[in-house]
């Protein structure tokens, strides 16, 4: 069974961005001349998704504006000549059209698991991708289409790892790796939230991006079940995956690319400025910036 679908967890309120996103969902927020959240439905759509259901919360509505199709801007540009607009516009509406976007409200428990099972009680028993809205990464071969190509090799979840320096581990989930094998691919059996470097048992760091199988959405029903019992913390869906690999098929892929997070100011920024030296237009100017 191929992979067609994916989930867009968007609900969250950008508080590590705040005030920036107290009106401006984190999703818009341009990363080059893209909104951030248009970098990963690009992947999905380059990568061969062709449903796409991204799950937002109150407040997210621009989202929803910024892949419609708006015929009357169109031609209202068109009618002024100016025909490059035009067909940007028309592209990005295309967009939603290939990735066939639906939006589901957030209901349920916080965490990011949550998000996740919402999505998957409308997408059957299929295998999905899994991307957060605020990474992005710049690969000749995307990340998601570097996941797709790691699920068909094993038939199991599928974790994205980078690598990453000992003193970062306080920051990531942390994969128990099992057995390695080319191209990047390792059999886990665990995962270790954000441990201390001298705990960390690997060098490889979890970031954006999933491979989710129904079994792991099992998991985040247990979870969500107990949550409901006894209504303390949070759904992880690094908890999920953690327990599904304690006793089944687990892997990690290592990233071939660079990935940058978007999801607080410093890092946000060195994303901005690296988008934008890698612009031919833009690249230049900077450059002559940073000289001066």
């Amino acid at each position: 069974m191929t992979i067609r679908k994916a989930v867009i967890p968007a609900a969250g309120i950008g508080s590590r961005l705040l005030p920036l996103t107290k009106a401006i969902p984190k999703e818009m927020l341009p990363v080059g001349d893209k909104p951030v959240i248009e970098h990963t439905v690009r992947e999905l759509v380059a990568s061969g998704i062709t449903d796409i259901t991204i799950v937002v919360s109150a407040g997210k509505s621009l989202i929803q504006d910024h892949f419609r199709p708006n015929p009357a801007l169109v031609a209202q540009l068109r009618a002024d000549g100016k025909s490059a607009y035009a067909d940007a516009v028309e592209e990005v509406g295309e967009l939603g059209r290939l990735g066939h976007i639906t939006y589901l409200d957030q209901h349920g428990p916080y965490g990011n698991g949550t998000p996740v099972l919402n999505a998957a009680r409308n997408l059957g028993e299929e295998p999905m991708l899994v991307l957060w809205p605020d990474d992005v990464f710049v690969a000749e071969v995307p990340r998601a289409q570097q996941l797709i190509d790691a699920y068909n090799k094993t038939r199991s979840p599928v974790l994205a790892l980078m690598p990453m320096e000992p003193g970062d581990s306080v920051r990531y989930g942390v994969p128990v790796v099992e057995e390695t094998f080319d191209n990047g691919l390792m059999r886990i059996t665990g995962l270790v939230e954000k441990p201390k470097p001298e705990d960390a048992p690997s060098a490889f760091a979890a970031v954006g991006g999933y491979v989710v199988t129904p079994g792991i959405i099992e998991e985040l029903d247990k979870q969500v079940a107990q949550w409901y019992s006894h209504r303390t913390g949070e759904v992880y869906l690094t908890d999920a995956i953690n327990a599904f690999a304690g006793a089944n098929a687990a892997y990690g892929q290592v990233i071939r690319g660079r990935w940058y997070d978007t999801g607080n100011p410093a890092d946000y920024l060195t994303a901005q400025f690296a988008t934008a030296l890698n612009h031919p237009q833009y690249g230049p100017l900077l450059r002559q910036l940073v000289t001066e």
